[in-house]
């Protein structure tokens, strides 16, 4: 194990109940689901893909990759593992993170809960091998089985187009969505990184506020917070659907603390 069992985070006491540093042979599907939102696709377009080590997850965009779901979301290509899944009945428009007005429900799914934590702190250690097309998340949504349970807290999003030489442009922060409580607080700050080696990013979320954190230091306060539980979401993205040397999101562990 990588992390300790026990972690003290701005005062608070924390045990760890999540955590997997994908030293298996294959993905654990008691922890994550390995489809992307495939309520509004299909599970065949929405599977990801990736490899696995035995030190790391290697979420990868691969040529002959096809979109995820042309009829909602274009060209866009994506490998993502989520811990939760829900959705409406064929035809309608209820289910998680509903980016379209247009989407309804294309393929029935059954309901799952692998991992939704309400309240903890929550951390990923990762590198990225991204082109200008990509990004890379880690981000939290509500389960979403009320529409205002919907807000999306967001520990990392790097967009490989802000990405510089010993630099990078870092996004976090929250998103309402459908959750009325919420507003918008979302930022991309540069930080000194290099996103190509190993860095941690994690999210203290408490009753009352969300804390952002790079390798330790805290960067930013959110005075307000989801109610509700939520899952997390893992995913790598190309969103322009051409070839580029570089999609690869190297994750070696993401740990969830209560």
């Amino acid at each position: 194990m990588k992390v300790p069992a026990r972690k003290m985070v701005e005062g608070r006491a924390y045990a760890l109940e999540f955590y997997d540093g994908f030293e298996q042979a294959a993905l654990d599907t008691k922890k994550w689901i390995p489809f992307y939102l495939p309520q509004w696709s299909c599970r065949a377009r929405a599977v990801p893909r990736y490899e696995l080590s035995g030190q790391a997850l290697v979420l990868k965009i691969d040529a002959d990759q096809q979109p995820w779901c042309p009829e909602f979301n274009g060209p866009v290509r994506v490998s993502s593992l989520q811990t939760g899944l829900f959705a409406g009945p064929l035809g309608s428009p209820q289910g998680q993170h509903r980016f379209s007005k247009d989407c309804v429900v294309r393929e029935a799914q059954p309901e799952q809960k692998t991992y939704l934590p309400r309240y903890g702190y929550f951390e990923l250690r990762a590198r990225c091998e991204i082109s200008a097309n990509n990004v890379a998340a880690l981000w939290m949504i509500g389960f979403e089985d009320e529409p205002e349970h919907s807000a999306e807290i967001c520990l990392f999003e790097l967009k490989g187009g802000n990405v510089g030489e010993g630099r990078a442009k870092i996004g976090y922060g929250l998103h309402p969505f459908g959750d009325p409580r919420i507003v918008d607080d979302f930022h991309e700050d540069e930080f000194e990184l290099d996103v190509s080696r190993f860095n941690t990013y994690a999210a203290q979320w408490t009753e009352e506020r969300v804390s952002f954190f790079i390798n330790g230091r805290l960067i930013r306060t959110s005075e307000q917070s989801p109610a509700y539980p939520m899952q997390l979401m893992l995913n790598l993205y190309d969103l322009e659907n051409r070839d580029a040397d570089a999609m690869r999101f190297i994750v070696d562990y993401v740990a969830g603390y209560r």
